[in-house]
């Protein structure tokens, strides 16, 4: 019998990773992304599925870790300071959203003729977000750290802290039962939420750091993993017996950490459990879909999801145009955060004990919550699809015109901005053009004023003062961009000095060619400075060091002149490498013929 109990446990956790193996790639490769496989698979094998696996919430509860980690690891990469700087988003954009959307929502479900408290669970089950599934597309798309993601964190993270104020008012609102009602008063669990708080705070800033020193030296790499999962799961715990959130308390503790030296190790060490985790939790919401349930129902739960979500994007749309984002970040912002979230799970179960709501009620609000997020990654995709392309705001920027600096800054990345240092410490005027909105406000705070322009545009050129400027900085970090800038200026303005970036030796050689005055490799002057650092470390003295970075960079120059003029293999004697190099024989008919460009040599 227990061979057979455990034979059952194994069919069911090899079932729940083929689902993922299967689905997962599969939806992808139909650009469906991950999530919806994941709940595509878990709605196959689950009770009302296959029925392969049957027990959903589980599976739900203990895959909520994957949550759980994610937010640890969000942690780990965001800096008290930077935290400190989001307090503003956090409580004031957060609250804005929340409380707008609740009022909505829960007046709803009151013109539908619902009871209060009914319309009260039901919209404060949907009025907190999904953070699984918004952390998971926020990440496949990379905007995580970007300004619009680092709102909707703000906004997750006040969601979180709702969990305990939320509950109490399930209770306050429940029918006059003593034997229903919370044995702990209301004050008693504020001050519990609060004292596991601090002492997680506490821990972080005395213990955690001294732990993982004291493990460091052990060399047991297996050990730093248990380490840090106890960290993990440590911090969930307390956080859940303090009644709050666990997602919250594993992000504190990641906070905590992310200034320690071991941050790097901790992020590869909870990472495979993070997505593993996090897989199996949108299995578990598949399953958890009662397909019965939307049967019996579905005018009245189709109905639900459309009004809640529309309600809900509306609030999140109008909030997010207040608070001065673009048009096309509130639609984003509106479409990924409309869906309720799995705290409502919590929430409908309380009230369910507490008799607020019924069985039934409760079967029906879980379907609209369920589907809610099943159709998040699907409108996400169609919105990707087929929306119109929104061009980038141009919100407080201008348009380059009638500019007379006397030396224009064609791109204001990384290279323009410190290529604009040393003519600025020499007095010149500076006149700064580049096509990214985004990198134009971000220049403002730090003293430059960027115009708006593309500088392969000739129009542009002139509005930004190229025909009076005596040279041209072309800093772009896009090729193709470079040679057009190049190409224009050497057509249109051939008096003007053009000193231009250059994104490898090929494209140096091409731009020599369109008679740029002086082309800089972008990579080249570090490159000597790390070879200057490795000559130093095999024992040379400074002199003999520097001698040697001044010959290497003559035999370049040397090099690249010949190889402007015979192509890209002709200097091939004066580059050193680690096999003897043997020059080809060279047949009569053939002796001016370079050998075949090699791809990728320095």
């Amino acid at each position: 019998m227990a061979t057979e109990g455990n034979a059952s446990q194994l069919i069911s956790i090899v079932t729940l990773l083929g689902a993922a193996v299967i689905a997962v790639p599969l939806f992808k490769r139909l650009g469906l992304g991950a999530v919806l496989g994941y709940l595509a698979g878990g709605l196959a094998i689950g009770p009302f599925g296959l029925g392969l696996v049957n027990d959903p919430q589980t599976i739900i509860h203990v895959a909520e870790l994957g949550v759980v980690m994610f937010l640890f690891i969000i942690g780990l990469e965001m800096k008290p300071s930077h935290l400190w700087s989001l307090r503003g988003q956090i409580f004031g954009l957060g609250s804005l959203q929340v409380g707008l959307s609740a009022l909505l929502l829960t007046g709803v479900g009151v013109a539908f003729a619902f009871p209060w408290q009914i319309a009260f669970i039901a919209g404060a089950g949907f009025v907190l977000t999904s953070t699984a599934i918004v952390m998971q597309v926020l990440a496949e798309r990379g905007d995580i750290h970007a300004p619009r993601g680092q709102r909707v964190v703000s906004i997750l993270l006040f969601e979180d802290l709702l969990i305990v104020p939320l509950l109490a008012i399930v209770a306050f609102i429940a029918p006059v039962d003593a034997s229903l009602a919370p044995a702990t008063p209301l004050w008693q669990r504020i001050g519990l939420a609060g004292l596991s708080l601090a002492a997680l705070v506490a821990a972080g800033l005395w213990l955690l750091n001294p732990l993982f020193r004291v493990l460091a030296k052990s060399k047991a790499r297996e050990v730093m993993t248990a380490a840090a999962l106890l960290v993990v799961l440590g911090a969930a715990l307390l956080m859940d017996l303090g009644g709050l959130s666990m997602a919250m308390g594993a992000f504190v503790a990641g906070v905590l950490l992310s200034e320690s030296t071991f941050r790097h190790q901790l992020e590869a060490d909870i990472e495979p459990f993070r997505g593993l985790l996090l897989g199996l939790f949108f299995l578990g919401v598949g399953m958890a879909l009662n397909l019965e349930v939307v049967a019996a129902n579905w005018q009245l739960i189709a109905a639900a999801v459309l009004l809640l979500m529309l309600a809900k994007a509306l609030c999140i749309y109008l909030v997010a145009r207040v608070t001065r984002s673009t048009h096309a970040d509130a639609i984003d912002r509106a479409v990924l955060m409309a869906q309720g979230g799995e705290f409502a799970f919590v929430l409908f179960a309380e009230a369910l004990k507490l008799q607020v709501i019924s069985a039934e009620v409760s079967a029906n609000l879980t379907a609209v919550v369920v589907l809610s997020m099943a159709l998040t990654p699907l409108v996400l995709v169609l919105r990707k699809r087929f929306a119109r392309p929104q061009p980038a705001s141009l919100d407080g920027v201008d348009a380059a015109e009638n500019l007379q600096g006397n030396v224009l800054i064609i791109g204001f990345g990384r290279v323009g901005q410190i290529a604009s240092q040393g003519p600025l410490a020499r007095g010149a005027q500076l006149s700064i053009i580049d096509i990214d909105p985004d990198v134009i406000r971000a220049a403002e705070p730090y003293g430059f004023k960027v115009y708006y322009g593309d500088g392969a545009r000739t129009d542009v050129l002139h509005a930004a003062g190229a025909h009076g400027a005596q040279v041209v900085l072309v800093c772009v970090d896009n090729k193709q961009a470079v040679t057009r800038i190049v190409e224009s200026l050497r057509r249109e303005f051939p008096q003007v000095t053009v000193v231009t970036r250059a994104s490898d030796r090929e494209h140096a050689v091409e731009l020599v060619k369109l008679d740029a005055s002086h082309v800089v490799r972008e990579t080249f002057e570090s490159a000597l400075v790390m070879g200057e650092k490795a000559v130093l470390a095999l024992g040379a003295s400074e002199a003999e060091a520097s001698d040697l970075t001044r010959v290497v960079r003559c035999r370049d120059n040397e090099r690249f002149a010949i190889e402007t003029a015979g192509g890209n293999f002709a200097g091939r004697a004066l580059l050193l490498g680690n096999i003897e190099y043997i020059a080809p024989p060279q047949h009569a008919e053939h002796a001016h013929e370079p050998p075949p460009a090699t791809p990728g040599m320095p």
